[in-house]
């Protein structure tokens, strides 16, 4: 994918770098990566051309990985990651995909991920600074599988209630897909694998390109008018709105999926009294919250006033900050909420909506209630 020397530090970039020069974007480091935080209509328009039309994210420093039974069964190569995650994915579905996240030995978080059944084989996403950890971690583990970082495709997410028809454009056939389902399409004569998801809370695709052919699918995209470049800014406000989690920020190996309240993510079938129940790296663990709760949850916060209440503020029970419970481990202004959102940890006795807590903010303590996620309606297509 390359790279260019930025102050002594080599940043990778992706094969969307020229274009989003010529677009006028402001570069950052993320990742390893050289990323758009923004274009020159800024975070606030961005974020709400989203929510209202569509937008086209570059999430290709994300890794791409293929995992393929060295039998060529489905089932092995589905059981043989079902011992590295709570999921179930025996029972996925060909073309069908799904949330998970890799576990460590005492039930914490090392990354969390998208798994697709393909058919012979399963396509897995993970977090691009995780990358290099999760694919060391899968060979080390997934012996009878061959595993496979696909360096040569990038990954681009288009997202908002427009994003069908821009790429109904290209691909009529996509009217037919439903959240969750990956399909095979040619766009603009590229080979893509495209699913109906992603990281927003709105409708939208996650389409794998050539890497060569990904600066031509995406112009074509953002050729429609209602379909806008959109930065890792935008990108931040958006997923938090949604109440989606940040690996890194709001989930780590200091996390268990209850404590990050993602047990939705856990099948039946990998639960107790399922017919695959455990399996995976802290079982125990996990299984045992699962069945009797745990000391704390991650929650949504909605700060009193306009201003935001940024990641590692300290959260207490009272205006005085004597009681401290937790922290914040994101937050900034929701443009479509109109005001400041965050998430953070809090003791289960101060996990219910409705709850009043304080953060310490520059010496003060700015009053918060605790909020239900997401902040906003998600609009996935079912």
């Amino acid at each position: 994918m390359g790279h260019r020397t930025d102050d002594q530090t080599a940043l990778e970039t992706t094969p969307l770098h020229a274009l989003h020069l010529s677009l006028g974007a402001r570069m950052v480091p993320f990742a390893g990566y050289d990323m758009p935080v923004q274009y020159p209509a800024g975070v606030l328009k961005e974020h709400l051309h989203t929510r209202t039309a569509a937008g086209l994210f570059d999430v290709s420093h994300m890794g791409q990985v293929m995992v393929r039974a060295k039998s060529g069964a489905y089932a092995d190569a589905a059981l043989a990651l079902e011992t590295l995650v709570p999921v179930d994915i025996l029972g996925l579905k060909e073309g069908r995909q799904r949330y998970g996240f890799f576990t460590d030995d005492n039930g914490g978080i090392l990354d969390d991920l998208m798994i697709t059944n393909r058919g012979d084989h399963l396509f897995v996403v993970v977090n691009a600074a995780r990358k290099d950890a999760d694919l060391a971690h899968m060979k080390a583990h997934l012996v009878d599988c061959d595993v496979e970082l696909l360096e040569d495709r990038a990954l681009i997410a288009l997202q908002g209630p427009r994003a069908e028809d821009v790429l109904a454009a290209l691909w009529p056939d996509v009217v037919d897909m439903k959240f969750m389902d990956v399909c095979d399409a040619l766009l603009h004569d590229a080979p893509c694998i495209v699913s109906r998801s992603g990281y927003s809370g709105e409708d939208g695709f996650e389409i794998s390109v050539p890497a060569s052919q990904a600066e031509q699918v995406a112009r074509a995209l953002l050729e429609d008018l209602h379909c806008q470049p959109i930065g890792l800014g935008a990108r931040d406000s958006l997923r938090l709105e949604a109440g989606l989690c940040l690996y890194g920020n709001d989930i780590d190996t200091t996390t268990s999926p209850i404590e990050a309240s993602l047990e939705w993510a856990i099948q039946r079938a990998r639960k107790a009294g399922g017919e695959r129940e455990g399996g995976f790296p802290g079982a125990s663990r996990i299984l045992g919250e699962l069945a009797n709760g745990t000391s704390r949850r991650r929650v949504g916060l909605k700060p009193e006033g306009k201003a935001p209440v940024r990641a590692h503020a300290k959260l207490f029970a009272d205006a005085e900050g004597r009681t401290e419970l937790g922290e914040v481990t994101s937050g900034t202004f929701g443009p479509t909420v109109e005001g400041p959102v965050a998430m953070g940890y809090l003791p289960t006795s101060h996990a219910g909506a409705g709850t009043q807590v304080f953060a310490e903010v520059r010496g003060k303590f700015l009053p918060m209630m605790v909020s239900a996620l997401p902040f906003i309606t998600a609009t996935y297509k079912r």
